[in-house]
């Protein structure tokens, strides 16, 4: 395929463009790739803002699976991306959220992969307290909405102690003072736990510690505390913000033990303070709300004793007066035994002329009834007795008469029976015919009907073929008798 020629000449200079692309001799501006306008454009905003600190607030913060953060800069009129590596995240002292105006220090670069520009964030701070302040109160209402300074949350602190679990610095004037205080009011077994107060990583400690505490199991080797105390001493806001953190705060409001925050001066407060179960307002005054004073404890016991005793002495005084009073009221011990002593007299002589009646009446008896034991009567009951005795003994004679008797009516019995039985007839010549299976065959027609009959004899028996019926075939025929008939048997029918 043929093009048309040109409409212009390729030499020609007068700065039209071409069709095609062609460098001239002595051109210093060549043609560059994009990667390497890219990387142009990268190492002259690096060379320029290689150090660049910058204020804004947050937006879009997002932390990805790698640690690393990734957000954006912006002001009234502009925004800056931004990303933070994950060893400068783990350096952070606080959470970035949306909303927070801080100032980031780093270097600015390019990122040829979307032709735009942003800041590599190496330090991130809020900017100023103001901002510091309404972080912490976006966190505030953001917990407080999930209830974690609900009143209802609070626990009852105990009210003496045998060991108080303290979570601060072991090397500052808070763990003095406290023990101090402690060792004043009452003497307790105190267990510290060592944890960095300010700076980076104080908060994941105290975290930890309060968990710590929360998680021992009563009776271990080491006493489980009846009360935590979270301490440390005044500072600024940012001297305070580990405090103010929020795992801290989930830590204390989750802590099983009860616990009290005494964290900076009385002016201070910070979100532990809202999760404790109470709040000191100095770490002295932790201790001091921690356990009552021993002196005091034992003059209010021993005026409780007093109050007992006199308590006691009143009550045995005023018994005292009722049972006297009642007393007096009573009758005297005599008047109340008069009549029942007469009754005793009068019962006594009643038993008496009793007794000598029952014994007059007993006499007359035994006299009745001697009469009735002498000799010549008892001889004559003996002979009356025994003359019935003999009248009622068995005599020889009568026995035999009952026997025969007896004798008589078996042999009755005995000639009825050899009567009846159907046998009998069979010693006169007589024949009792059956069938094989037993049954008594009276007539003509029953024994037509059956194949075969026995003749019962007074000698024996003997099986007949009637020749009227062949027998049944469920049954086989009985096995021939080796005698054979004797000569001139004949049928019976």
């Amino acid at each position: 395929m043929a093009f048309p020629s040109a409409p212009y000449d390729d030499d020609d200079t007068n700065g039209s463009g071409g069709l095609l692309a062609r460098e001239s001799a002595g051109d210093n501006a060549p043609a560059l790739s994009i990667s390497e306008i890219s990387a142009l454009l990268k190492r002259t905003v690096e060379d320029r803002f290689g150090f660049v600190r910058v204020r804004g607030e947050l937006s879009g913060v997002k932390r990805a699976a790698s640690g690393h953060l990734y957000l954006c800069l912006k002001d009234e009129n502009a925004r800056l991306d931004g990303v933070m590596w994950r060893g400068g995240v783990q350096r952070l002292n606080f959470r970035p959220e949306d909303g927070v105006e801080v100032i980031a220090t780093g270097k600015l670069t390019t990122y040829p992969g979307r032709s735009n520009y942003q800041i590599v964030i190496e330090r991130m701070e809020i900017a100023g307290e103001g901002a510091l302040l309404a972080l912490l109160a976006k966190l505030k209402a953001r917990l407080e909405g999930e209830g974690l300074f609900d009143p209802a949350r609070k626990k009852p602190l105990p009210f003496l102690p045998r060991t108080i679990g303290v979570v601060t610095s072991p090397t500052g004037a808070v763990i003095r003072d406290i023990l101090h205080r402690l060792s004043d009011r009452f003497p307790s077994r105190v267990i510290v736990w060592p944890v960095l107060v300010q700076g980076q990583g104080a908060a994941a400690q105290v975290a930890n510690a309060v968990r710590g505490f929360s998680a021992m199991e009563p009776g271990g080797p080491i006493p489980r505390p009846d009360l935590v105390i979270v301490a440390r001493g005044g500072g600024s806001i940012e001297d305070l913000w580990s405090f103010n953190e929020e795992e801290v705060v989930r830590a204390v409001a989750d802590c099983t033990i009860p616990i009290i925050s005494a964290v900076g001066h009385e002016t201070d407060t910070t979100l532990c303070d809202f999760a404790a179960d109470l709040r000191a307002p100095t770490p002295t005054a932790a201790a001091e709300l921690a356990v009552p004073v021993q002196a005091e404890l034992a003059a209010f016991v021993a005026d409780l004793n007093a109050r007992q005793r006199r308590a006691l002495a009143r009550q045995l005084a005023q018994a005292r007066e009722r049972l006297e009073a009642r007393s007096q009221r009573l009758p005297q011990p005599q008047a109340l035994l008069q009549g029942q002593a007469q009754r005793v007299d009068d019962l006594g002589e009643r038993l008496r002329r009793a007794l000598v009646h029952r014994t007059e009446i007993a006499g007359s008896v035994l006299a009745r009834h001697a009469g009735a034991l002498r000799p010549a009567l008892l001889a004559a009951r003996v002979s009356h007795e025994r003359e019935r005795l003999d009248a009622r003994r068995l005599r020889p004679e009568v026995l035999l008469q009952r026997i025969e008797h007896a004798r008589g009516k078996i042999d009755a019995l005995d000639r009825l029976r050899r009567s009846l039985d159907p046998k009998a007839p069979l010693q006169r010549g007589y024949v009792l015919v059956t069938a094989p299976d037993g049954h008594v065959v009276r007539t003509r027609e029953d024994a037509q009907a059956r194949p075969a009959l026995r003749l019962e004899f007074a000698d024996g028996t003997l099986d007949v073929s009637t020749g009227s019926a062949a027998p049944p075939p469920a049954r086989p025929a009985p096995k021939p008798r080796p005698t054979a008939r004797p000569e001139g048997q004949q049928e019976l029918f």
